[in-house]
Formats: C-alpha cells, sequence, structure tokens
C-alpha cells in the first residue's frame, strides 16, 4: 500500500548487504580506498548487486586479477625481445684475437717440436759415446730411468709440478705399459752399443709396419688399403739398409726388432688401459719411468751384475777420463727430457702430428749422427733410408698413400713385380696403364 516508500530504501539496503558481505569475506576494493571516485562506485552494478549466495570467490578473483598478475605478463615479452635480439644481433667475432691465438698456438707448437728433436739428438749423442766407452746397456738403461724418476720426485716435492693423483687399478693398468716400455727401451739401447746410431733408428722407422701386422692378426683390426700399401715403402727400405750396411751386426739388428715390437704394444695397452685416466702427460710418463726402474734393475742385476759395472766403469775412467761421468748425468737426463716433451707434445697436438713430427725426429737423429761419428754410408744404404723413412711419413697420412704409391710406381720407383703386387691385378706394368688407375683415384685430376 505504500509503493514509494518501499522502493526508497532500496539503494540503502544494497549498500548494508554490500557493508555486511566484506567484513564475512574480509574483502575490500583497493581501487575505492585510493580512488574513491572510481568508476567501480558509479557503476550501475551497484544497483543489482547479486546475493550472498552468488558472490563466491569468483568476484574476489575478478577484481584482484589485474593488480597481482598484470606484472607478471610484463616480463615474459621483455624475456622474449631479448632472446629474439641475442638470436638476431650476434656479437662480431674479434678476427685479429683468433688469428693471434692460432699463430700463438702454431708458436707453441713449434717449440715443443724443435725441444723434442734437440733433445733427442743429444741424447743419442752423448748415449752412443757412454756406450762406445761403457759397454753396459742394461744398467745405463737403468741409469736414464733412475735419472728421470729422481727429477720427478724432485718435483713433486718442491711443488715444480702438480702431485698425480692415482689409484691401485692406475698402476695396475700401467703395468702391461711399463713391461713393454722396458723391454723396448733396453732393446733399443742394446741395438745401439752394436750397431751405428743411424742404422738403429733405419730399423725402427719400421715401428708402423709392426704396429699394423700385430693389430691386424692379433687384434683383429683391419685397415684400408692405403695403410697396407704404405708398408711396401717401410719393410723394403729397412731390407734394402739392413743388406747394404757395413757393420752389419745381429744383435743390433734384432735389438732394434724387438724394440719396435716392444713399443707397439706399449702403445696398444696404454690406449687400451689408460682411456678415463685424468692424468697429464708429463706426470703419466713420470709414473711410467718409476714403474719401469722398478721392473728392470733386477734384471739388470741379474744379466750384468756389480762386479762388471765397476770394473768396467774404472777402465772408462782410463780411457776417457773425468768428463766420462758428464756424459752418463748427460744420457740420462735428456733420456727422459726428450720422453718428457714428446708425451707433453700429445696433450697440445694430434695423434697424426705427432706421427710426422716422430718421422721428421728420426731424420734429424740419422743425418746428425751420420756427421757427428762420421758413420761411413753407400749410396744404396741412404736409398734404403730414404725409401723406409718415406714410407714411415706416408703412412702418418693415411689421406692419399695410394695415390703417392701410384705416382712411385709411375715413375719407375718400383719393380714391375712390385706394381702387380700392389694394384693386385693381372697387368702389364705400363706407364699408361698406372696413369690411368690415378686418374681414376683423382677424379681425372693430373697430379704429374
Amino acid at each position: 500500500s505504500f509503493p514509494f516508500l518501499s522502493l526508497s530504501f532500496i539503494p540503502t539496503m544494497v549498500l548494508a548487504a554490500k557493508q555486511a558481505l566484506s567484513a564475512k569475506i574480509g574483502f575490500s576494493n583497493p581501487l575505492s580506498r585510493r580512488n574513491p571516485s572510481s568508476p567501480l562506485q558509479r557503476s550501475p552494478l551497484a544497483a543489482s548487486f547479486p546475493s550472498t549466495t552468488d558472490l563466491p570467490k569468483r568476484t574476489v578473483l575478478a577484481v584482484s586479477k589485474p593488480l597481482h598478475l598484470s606484472p607478471m605478463r610484463a616480463k615474459p615479452p621483455a624475456r622474449r625481445e631479448a632472446y629474439e635480439g641475442d638470436k638476431s644481433e650476434p656479437q662480431p667475432i674479434d678476427d685479429a684475437a683468433e688469428t693471434k691465438s692460432e699463430a700463438a698456438k702454431k708458436l707453441k707448437i713449434g717449440i715443443y717440436f724443435a725441444t723434442w728433436w734437440a733433445l733427442n739428438v743429444v741424447f743419442n749423442i752423448y748415449n752412443k759415446k757412454v756406450l762406445n766407452a761403457y759397454p753396459y746397456p742394461w744398467l745405463t738403461s737403468t741409469l736414464s730411468l733412475a735419472a728421470g724418476s729422481l727429477m720427478m720426485l724432485i718435483s713433486w716435492a718442491v711443488g715444480i709440478v702438480e702431485t698425480p693423483k692415482t689409484d691401485f687399478d692406475f698402476w695396475k693398468t700401467l703395468f702391461p705399459v711399463a713391461v713393454a716400455h722396458t723391454i723396448g727401451h733396453v732393446a733399443a739401447t742394446v741395438s745401439m752399443s752394436k750397431v751405428a746410431v743411424s742404422f738403429t733408428h733405419i730399423i725402427k722407422s719400421g715401428e708402423p709396419a709392426f704396429s699394423v701386422l700385430v693389430s691386424r692378426f692379433l687384434l683383429g683390426e683391419t685397415f684400408p688399403t692405403s695403410v697396407y700399401l704404405s708398408l711396401i715403402p717401410i719393410i723394403g727400405g729397412c731390407a734394402l739398409s739392413a743388406l747394404t750396411e757395413l757393420n752389419f751386426n745381429m744383435t743390433g739388428f734384432m735389438g732394434a726388432m724387438i724394440s719396435n715390437l716392444a713399443f707397439v704394444f706399449r702403445n696398444i695397452f696404454s690406449k687400451k688401459g689408460m682411456k678415463g685416466k685424468s692424468v697429464s702427460g708429463m706426470n703419466y710418463y713420470a709414473c711410467l719411468s718409476m714403474l719401469s726402474l722398478l721392473i728392470l734393475t733386477p734384471f739388470a742385476i741379474a744379466v750384468e751384475g756389480p762386479q762388471m759395472w765397476i770394473d768396467g766403469w774404472q777402465k772408462a775412467l782410463s780411457d776417457v777420463g773425468p768428463q766420462f761421468v758428464g756424459w752418463v748425468a748427460a744420457q740420462s737426463v735428456f733420456y727422459h727430457l726428450y720422453n718428457q716433451v714428446s708425451y707433453m707434445s700429445l696433450d697440445q697436438i694430434s695423434p697424426l702430428t705427432f706421427s710426422v713430427g716422430n718421422t721428421m725426429k728420426r731424420i734429424s737423429v740419422i743425418v746428425s749422427s751420420i756427421i757427428i761419428f762420421r758413420t761411413p754410408v753407400q749410396p744404396v744404404n741412404a736409398l734404403g733410408a730414404a725409401i723406409a723413412i718415406l714410407g714411415t711419413f706416408l703412412y702418418s697420412q693415411d689421406q692419399y698413400l695410394e695415390i703417392l704409391i701410384l705416382m712411385l710406381l709411375y715413375h719407375g720407383f718400383f719393380a714391375c713385380g712390385a706394381g702387380k703386387a700392389l694394384i693386385g691385378q693381372d697387368m702389364q706394368c705400363s706407364s699408361p696403364m698406372l696413369s690411368s688407375l690415378i686418374s681414376v683415384k683423382t677424379g681425372g685430376k693430373s697430379l704429374m
């Protein structure tokens, strides 16, 4: 009966209901506190505010969502723009710095090689002088290992070189390597005590042939045809040099051959056993020398003995003089140093580069020993040495070996029978046939 009066109380009732609901759910509109004139307060929705049963957390989320999540929406685009900027605008590469770093690396490798070759030449000279005056290779070999072991123990003690962290497994895997190293070292020293230094190193240049044969027939490994082709000049050159050696000695020849075989097994054991071992090249060789010294000492005493050493020492001092002591010290120290540098080089260069360097090292030793000791060399003997060293160099290349061997055949470097064996087919030994084979290998490009 009082419609106007009842309608006038509606806004008051709605406001009271809103206040009661806000107090009940603990919600207050922050916009209304910060800005009293906010459109939210003047919204027409106020006239039809829902009841308490329709007000769930949906109302709270609807108001708070822009407040709490809007800053988070702005961050992903910023990160995405930065990432896209890194992809599309890479930092420029400093070519000058890169070139300088590469030049420094090449210089370091060159210093390693020069030091390695020089130390090896000096060792071989003093070692031969000692063996000429004091023909006891077992003791000489023992002193070389003892000097290196002592040098490294002192270096570890004073902190010049960091002491390696080793365990029982390390020494267990190193043991067969040390056995092979000991045999190879003694055999090479015995060889040099009987024949010229140049002849020993010519025979030792045939080590790749032993490596291939042992790996093929004992380990079952296969190699490309080019590797087998490289063995022909190695074996042929060593045979030619041995047959024409003026001062040939069977003990010296067999010592060099045994040394080759032992070092092949040393490399095989080292490759198989030392995988995953975090020991530097310098410390690895130091540990190898110490273990080899322990293995060699009792055998050296049994083969030669202290009495022979004392008698020989007195005779050497009377024949040479006090400088003989300096020779012994020099050959012992330089043996360790040149081996140490070679192992350090392996940390910096690839095995291929190391093989090439080892070949050049043999050339420097052969030439220097011939000059210093005035070793008589026949032209045929020199040709055999050159062929063997060339074969060793080709073996280390492994990429263009077949082409190079065929080029040698083309120019008449080998006989027709060798050509048939190399090519593996029944053919007449003729330049046109070889020329066509080279053309196939090179894709039609001329190499002549």
